[in-house]
Order: structure tokens, then C-alpha cells, then sequence
């Protein structure tokens, strides 16, 4: 698959259809971001089952204000709609390939009991056991 551009409106549509989805936020004035686009690219079309988007940060200012971009490119990983990768820097394609595989390989049963364990309320006005 090539790479898709999203936006604010269509975002969560797209993470929400899709079980894996990596997000390049970019800008066209950004020198590291065009170098990146090629190797983004590349790494889609080997990966034809993924969704490769593309946010350009500067139409899309209050989408990257949400996920708190401040510096591009950056690339994000959502599985399933919980983000598990979210760095700033190009890669080259070999480390975004192994990126890819290694997004593949998570086990999202595991992610899944660890965030509701994040959730979970504790009382600490017991203090510790003794």
C-alpha cells in the first residue's frame, strides 16, 4: 500500500479501521522529513496489509498539538488503537523495517492487561503492609 494522507477529520477512522497504523507527522519545509519520504514510502509498499499516514503538520496543526509534536518527523505506531512507538528522527529503512516486524510481534493481550493494570485504582492510604 502507499502511503495515505490523514487529517483531523479523518483520523480516528483510520485508527480505528485499521489494526496497525503508522503515523509520519511531516512538514514540506522540513529537510529531514523529505528524506525520510522516500524510505516511508518504500517500507509501505513492502507492507501492504499496514496503513502508512501521513500528517503534514502544518494543515494540521491541531492534530499534532493533540499528540504533542514538537519536533518532526516523527513516526508513531498504533496497534489496535493503542499507540506503542512514538519517536521523533528519521530512520533508515532497515531500522524502520525492523520496526514494522517488531510492532507485528507485540503481544497485545499482554499490552492490553498491562494498561487496565495502569488503570487499576490503588489505596495507598493503608500504607504499606506489614
Amino acid at each position: 500500500m502507499t502511503t495515505i494522507n490523514v487529517s483531523e477529520s479523518t483520523f480516528a477512522e483510520t485508527i480505528e479501521g485499521n489494526p496497525i497504523v503508522l503515523v509520519d507527522f511531516w512538514a514540506a519545509w522540513c529537510g529531514p522529513c523529505r528524506q525520510f519520504a522516500p524510505v516511508y514510502d518504500a517500507v509501505s509498499q513492502a507492507n501492504p496489509d499496514i496503513v502508512f499516514a501521513k500528517v503534514d503538520t502544518e494543515a494540521e496543526q491541531g492534530l499534532a498539538g493533540a499528540f504533542g509534536i514538537s519536533s518532526i518527523p516523527t513516526l508513531m505506531a498504533i496497534r489496535d488503537g493503542v499507540v506503542l512507538y512514538s519517536q521523533a528522527g528519521a530512520l533508515p529503512e532497515q531500522a524502520l523495517t525492523n520496526l514494522v516486524k517488531a510492532i507485528r510481534d507485540v503481544d497485545m493481550d499482554e499490552v492490553r492487561a498491562s494498561l487496565e493494570t495502569d488503570k487499576t485504582p490503588t489505596d495507598s492510604a493503608d500504607g504499606p503492609a506489614e
